[in-house]
């Protein structure tokens, strides 16, 4: 690699923290610490009985051996590790605004990533197509984070395609204790695949905290009136030649749209995963931030 396309690379890195860095330091810090608790509680050590203590705390062997009852202090063990899994297959370049689905997939992953190493977790990616192409173990630290976020815009994936159920069995293979699993992905695959990631979404939510962000496009959604085009599937190579400008081609388009968006929104609710639509070209702060309270209140409720 020489020297230009290293420091272009850089300059685009340091652009995305530097975007990033205010909305992690004013916001999202915060809000990633109240959602997303330690694994558990961690003894700490013993103290007196008191009235009013919960009897399921004493610790019998130490009050066996004193003759007066004891009860164990907890406290939270707070530090976490936080795994990106982020799709980088063929549709992820596409994108009809500014900024392709790749370049908002890193954006929020910076953002994700920053806040965690701001509460001392470690951070983890994994990027994806219908194979996993690339795996960093969690690690801690700004310079580690700037790794992350170099190798989710600068990674050339080997295939095309997407599958998410093997990125996410990966994930299960490879982390061994509790943790909070991001999927950053566009959800494009063959209708049907929908049954398979349904069954492990549920397999990994409950070894896991999992949230799918789910990146949207609207020309992937809706066609612009352009008359003839040659349009080429990404992830497949296939081409075809459609008429935009034909009402009802466009509205055909719009339907099977509709009805694969459709088939992933069914799989997560009937897995129980959350799950977050963000779009190209728009800003995804202010959805990032209310996803994070609302998910903070239901805890708390």
């Amino acid at each position: 690699m020489d020297a230009a396309v290293t420091r272009e690379i850089l300059k685009k890195v340091r652009q995305i923290e530097l975007r990033t860095r205010r909305l992690v330091t004013d916001a999202m810090a915060g809000e990633y610490h109240s959602v997303f608790k330690g694994r558990g509680m961690d003894f700490d050590e013993v103290r007196e009985y008191s009235p009013g203590d919960e009897v399921r705390l004493i610790d019998w062997n130490v009050t066996a051996r004193t003759g007066v009852p004891f009860i164990k202090k907890l406290r939270e063990e707070r530090e976490l590790t936080l795994l990106l899994a982020v799709d980088v297959s063929a549709s992820g370049k596409y994108g009809s605004n500014t900024q392709s689905k790749r370049e908002l997939a890193a954006e929020v992953a910076s953002v994700l990533a920053f806040s965690a190493i701001r509460n001392r977790d470690k951070v983890g990616l994994l990027l994806f197509t219908d194979e996993v192409e690339h795996y960093v173990p969690p690690k801690k630290g700004r310079t580690h984070v700037l790794r992350v976020i170099r190798d989710i815009l600068f990674t050339t994936p080997q295939r095309r395609g997407t599958d998410v159920a093997a990125a996410l069995d990966f994930t299960n293979d490879v982390l061994k204790r509790k943790a909070v699993v991001f999927v950053i992905s566009d959800f494009i695959e063959p209708p049907d695949a929908f049954e398979r990631l349904k069954r492990q979404l549920r397999t990994t939510n409950k070894r896991h905290d999992l949230v799918l962000l789910h990146l949207r496009d609207r020309h992937e959604e809706k066609l612009p009136a352009l008359g003839l085009l040659t349009l080429e599937d990404p992830e497949t190579g296939e081409v075809v030649e459609i008429d935009t400008g034909s009402r009802g081609v466009r509205d055909s388009f719009a339907i099977l749209a509709r009805e694969r968006m459709e088939q992933f929104r069914r799989a997560a609710r009937q897995a129980g995963v959350d799950t977050l639509e963000l779009r190209t070209g728009e800003p995804y702060s202010h959805a990032l931030y209310s996803f994070f309270q609302r998910r903070s209140g239901r805890r708390l409720g």
